[in-house]
């Protein structure tokens, strides 16, 4: 998987359903992707938040961008208070977002990893993440083949993807290699967002303000398997 910073819950429920979570480090950054930002609620719309880049070339991989000089933590905590400060959950959420952004690194792969483990410790989650330049693999190769690349080099017998991967991966392909493919569907959560109309599958910080780490932590179960 690509790493996403502060996803939604489905990443975490997906990290939580394997036992190995590899992550994307030497692939290409997408512009018009979700790797450095995602959504939270304000005044009871979604709005979105971001980490600023240093302008680069589209060639480049994610463990080739840095954080632009100009994203100020301070800021992106000011942010979140004037969305969340009088959530529930809100001094126990923004206590780890504090730690999060002010981890001293500035490339952009270092800085999101270190976020995603710390959000799987926060909430119980005990995969191992792996870092996929680290896996003795063809990385050359492409789609599916570099998926299957992977699974051979982990000895993994079942590869688990998002729903939405189900047009895109073929069951018998997978068997052919010994690899048993699984698909994994968030089930619809639904919580208590200020009384106003909800708006689901914002970023995770939404569901921790609003329902807190042990309640996050059973919603990761939330999911049906195809």
């Amino acid at each position: 998987m690509q790493p996403y910073f502060l996803p939604y819950i489905g990443y975490f429920q997906l990290i939580a359903a394997v036992d190995q979570f590899v992550i994307y480090d030497n692939i290409k950054y997408t512009k018009k992707g979700w790797i450095n930002r995602n959504r939270i609620l304000r005044d009871g719309k979604d709005v979105m938040f971001s980490l600023p880049l240093v302008k680069a070339s589209d060639d480049r991989t994610i463990q080739d961008r840095e954080i632009a000089p100009n994203f100020e933590p301070n800021t992106f905590l000011a942010q979140m208070k004037g969305a969340y400060g009088k959530a529930p959950y809100f001094d126990q959420t923004q206590e780890l977002l504090d730690d999060l952004v002010h981890f001293p690194e500035r490339n952009l792969f270092r800085f999101i990893a270190h976020s995603i483990r710390s959000l799987c410790r926060h909430l119980d989650i005990a995969t191992e993440i792996v870092v996929s330049s680290t896996v003795q693999a063809d990385h050359g190769s492409k789609g599916k083949d570099r998926v299957l690349a992977i699974c051979r080099a982990c000895q993994a017998e079942v590869y688990v993807n998002p729903s939405g991967g189900a047009d895109l991966y073929d069951r018998a392909e997978f068997a052919s290699q010994g690899v048993d493919l699984r698909f994994i569907r968030s089930r619809p959560i639904e919580y208590e967002q200020f009384g106003a109309p909800f708006v689901p599958w914002l970023s995770i910080i939404d569901v921790l303000m609003f329902n807190g780490r042990e309640r996050v932590a059973e919603l990761l179960g939330e999911v049906d398997y195809f």
